[in-house]
């Protein structure tokens, strides 16, 4: 059966880790503008200032993305950049920058899918309380009114947020990722609820302004993958486990309260007033929208077998397993798993938001980017994904993460995730060989792997 014949094909990015111009043209700060000068913060010390300087290349950029065959990319709008301090006035520079982009993708017949939040908060709303302001998600649906307006109609697919389970597991509570903080279970679940909060808002928003939209939220998935079919309950159970211990990190955290308008069961009886503190009347109507797709980022998962009780049982890798140049183990069937268990328990279509691997790439004595590890895993990946297709899973979509060689965070520029190279000092962009592998993937929709 295979991927259907509307399939969208596509790559992503996201605002701080490629834009650059930092400081121009009435742009805010964020709070990675902050995080990234603090001292220790960054592994090799960088910044995002310059990163890949698409605000100035984004032509070039849209071009290429066009001569490898791309039918759609997912990029995030810069809050700050549109507006500086989060709310209120509007940066006409940085409206305009993304609508020249929109129409820019446009022109090439290559769909532009939008996330309006990918952890660069205004760091003006930062020192109001952030995430832990009670006026944040009224801030956010407001932002995500000037987008809808500044969209015009060309954009037909939004995610709202990417990774919550990051930008607040790493950022607000291990302080790893801006804006550093490290925060109790109760501050932790405040935030997570005004982010639900915002999300409901937004979504409602988006659906007054822009006709026949499709909301999307992305979640940083680690799937359990059953070792044999009789494990298949175990996995899906400790899948979905949700509780005090390890709430920040999972899909049902905040995919529960977005389809079933409720948090799962095992964390309102761990966390009590903690949570329950926090939650005022029709809240919870507010962030039952249900979506249009469930975003999926997976880049590993875990094998499991269920013991005598039906439990879950992670099972250690074994010595010399397949990792990447972060050092995460390489499992294809997480790209099975993933949307197949998702699918079944929320009952909506899955597009894959991002999936990659960061390598060791160089340009070679031949003025290429010669990656056959990334090829490799790739074709496992994807040809995981198209086993759950055929197996009835509604897959719509596929983003490679990355477009190029970007600002990876906390990493700094140590991995490369790009199908497309960029030299950090030129900002020269040059094709690696999975960019043209990946070119004959979507020509063939995915028959050749």
């Amino acid at each position: 059966m295979g991927f259907s014949k509307d399939f969208v094909w596509g790559a992503a990015t996201s605002s701080y880790q490629i834009e650059g111009a930092a400081f121009e043209d009435g742009k805010g700060r964020s709070v990675w503008d902050v995080f990234s000068h603090t001292k220790g913060k960054i592994l090799d010390n960088s910044t995002g200032d310059v990163a890949c300087d698409h605000y100035h290349k984004f032509k070039e950029d849209v071009k290429l993305m066009a001569d490898l065959g791309l039918k759609a990319y997912r990029f995030s709008i810069s809050w700050a950049r549109i507006m500086p301090t989060g709310t209120g006035d509007v940066n006409e520079a940085g409206v305009k920058f993304y609508s020249d982009l929109i129409d820019e993708l446009l022109k090439y017949g290559i769909e532009p899918y939008v996330t309006l939040y990918h952890w660069d908060l205004p760091y003006d709303l930062h020192t109001q309380g952030g995430w832990l302001n009670d006026k944040m998600p009224d801030i956010f649906a407001e932002y995500a009114a000037v987008c809808a307006d500044m969209f015009k109609g060309r954009v037909k697919n939004v995610l709202t947020f990417n990774e919550p389970q990051v930008f607040i597991g790493l950022g607000y509570m291990q302080g790893t990722h801006a804006p550093g903080l490290l925060l109790g279970q109760e501050e932790l679940l405040h935030i997570s609820h005004n982010v639900l909060k915002a999300h409901g808002k937004a979504a409602r928003v988006l659906r007054e302004k822009i006709p026949n939209v499709k909301i999307g939220f992305a979640c940083a998935s680690s799937p359990r993958c059953p070792v044999t079919d009789k494990d298949i309950p175990a996995a899906a159970a400790d899948y979905f486990a949700c509780d005090s211990n390890n709430f920040i990190f999972t899909d049902a955290m905040w995919l529960d309260p977005i389809f079933f308008g409720k948090y799962p069961e095992q964390l309102v009886k761990d966390c009590g007033e903690d949570l329950t503190r926090h939650i005022a009347d029709g809240d919870m109507e507010i962030i039952k929208t249900g979506l249009d797709f469930v975003g999926l980022n997976i880049y590993r998962g875990f094998f499991v077998k269920a013991d005598e009780n039906g439990k879950a049982v992670p099972q250690a890798f074994p010595a010399g397993v397949t990792v990447t140049a972060l050092t995460w183990e390489v499992v294809p069937e997480s790209l099975y798993w993933g949307p197949r268990l998702i699918n079944e328990r929320y009952k909506a279509p899955i597009i894959i938001t991002e999936n990659g691997m960061a390598a060791h790439d160089c340009v070679s004595v031949d003025g290429k980017v010669h990656d056959p590890n990334r090829i490799d895993f790739l074709h496992r990946y994807i040809r995981e994904y198209r086993r759950a297709a055929d197996d009835g899973v509604e897959c719509l979509a596929y983003f490679q993460w990355s477009l190029m060689d970007n600002y990876e965070w906390a990493y700094g520029y140590t991995g490369r995730f790009g199908m497309v190279y960029v030299d950090l000092q030129t900002c020269e962009r040059i094709p690696k060989d999975s960019a043209y592998w990946y070119k004959t993937v979507i020509e063939s929709n995915g028959e050749n792997l």
